[in-house]
């Protein structure tokens, strides 16, 4: 077997300065006019990073996507010269990565290095510049742009199933569930929302940080979204993810619902849910880490549309595992696909009737010492590369064996809330 080589990859130079605290908000700082695919973020209650350019790209396919993905970071981290003032985990080369949900997929896992990136932690904020051409980059910390502009009147059309027939699907996922075949599948819908102009994605980001600041708002090549499910977090040595399954919705009475989330707290097949998601990403933490923990019961996690069970797990990495490394040992989790996992993926794939492409799969972003934060990409959307008036959302369900399929179906209506109202001004 003749083996081909690897393409050589131009070397990065990157230099990180410390800046004052911005004083306006991280998404704020993102230029006007961007194409989608070229603006990253990664903001959490006002922290995190964002970043425009490309300095680099890499797209990577099927059932060795992550190995492939992680190796080719490697040999850019291992040839980069750097001057890194501040020695923070996301300073220096930062990679944004966008990762398919299924080896089968069509779609490309998206991994982009941006020319620019602006951080903040705590007290800490930085500039970090990135080229190839070999001179030690220098730009002056960039300032708020123009503000981005509402959609227009945006419309909705059924994506792969309508929400009669997503119920079906749903019905005949119980009734396998029920006869003994499988534990638990995850379903996904898909919502097809169009635009009278292209849709800025800077307006999908700050509607979602708005109304959503406990969760981690992202943009990578044009997949947006804010999800509430960290998969796992590396920094320096410690590994969490926080695991998110059985769902109840809000109903904006502040007493009502925390009656409701008491009632989640004891729902029989919410717990069950959960546990299933759960015992699976200890099981694959546990593959790379010593001294695990596991919360005995969930907590209630309060969103503004809905509220989840959450459980975090924790652990020592000490078989040198980087972020992404520990991403592709949970993906998938229960949570995004079921129990046991080879029937619940053979079920999605049958009963679906789209391809997921990046819907479901890790988000997020990794440093040059392996450090990183891996969400699901849930609560999200993705602009068409040919059109960019159009966008398709996603949301998916847990389904058990008392999942009622007429619930579960204004469960996805719920999740679909927030991309929804970030388009509409809702």
């Amino acid at each position: 077997m003749t083996t081909m080589p690897t393409p050589a990859t131009p070397a990065l130079v990157a230099r990180t300065s410390r800046v004052a605290t911005p004083s306006t908000a991280l998404l704020d700082l993102l230029p006007a006019g961007t194409d989608p695919r070229e603006l990253c973020s990664w903001v959490r209650r006002g922290e995190g990073m964002v970043g425009w350019g490309r300095a680099l790209t890499h797209e990577v396919r099927g059932p060795d996507r992550f190995a492939e993905a992680a190796a080719w970071w490697r040999r850019v981290c291992q040839t980069a010269v750097v001057r890194d003032d501040v020695e923070l985990p996301g300073t220096g080369p930062l990679l944004f990565a966008a990762m398919t949900y299924a080896a089968s997929s069509d779609a490309a896992c998206t991994l982009i290095v941006p020319e620019v990136v602006v951080g903040r932690r705590g007290a800490d904020a930085w500039l970090t510049t990135i080229t190839t051409d070999g001179s030690l980059p220098y730009a002056a910390a960039p300032g708020p742009t123009t503000p981005p502009r509402a959609p227009g009147e945006v419309g909705f059309a059924d994506g792969a199933k309508s929400a009669a027939d997503w119920e079906l699907a749903v019905g005949t996922a119980v009734e396998r569930i029920t006869r003994g075949d499988l534990d638990k599948v995850v379903l996904a819908r898909s919502l097809i929302a169009r635009a009278p102009a292209p849709i800025d994605p800077r307006w999908l980001l700050h509607r979602l940080a708005d109304r959503y600041d406990n969760t981690w708002v992202f943009a990578v090549g044009g997949l947006i979204g804010a999800t509430p499910e960290m998969l796992v977090r590396r920094d320096r040595g410690l590994a969490t993810s926080r695991v998110l399954a059985g769902t109840i919705r809000r109903t904006g009475d502040d007493a009502h619902d925390l009656a409701l989330a008491a009632s989640l707290a004891r729902s029989s097949k919410d717990l069950e849910e959960h546990e299933y998601a759960v015992r699976s990403v200890a099981d694959a933490l546990g593959a790379h880490c010593s001294s695990m923990y596991v919360p005995e019961a969930p907590f209630v996690l309060h969103l503004a549309n809905v509220m989840h069970l959450a459980t975090d797990v924790a652990g020592v990495v000490e078989d040198g595992s980087s972020a992404l490394d520990l991403a592709a040992s949970l993906h998938p989790s229960a949570a995004v696909c079921g129990t046991p996992t080879v029937l619940a993926d053979a079920l999605i794939a049958e009963l679906e009737g789209m391809d997921r492409g990046r819907y479901a799969g890790p988000v997020g972003w990794m440093d040059r010492s392996g450090d990183g934060e891996w969400g699901i990409a849930l609560r999200c959307g993705e602009i068409a590369v040919a059109d960019p008036c159009q966008v398709t959302l996603y949301a998916g369900c847990g389904i058990v064996s008392g999942s009622n399929p007429e619930a579960e179906v204004a469960e996805s209506d719920a999740k679909l809330v927030p991309m929804r109202d970030a388009l509409t001004g809702g």
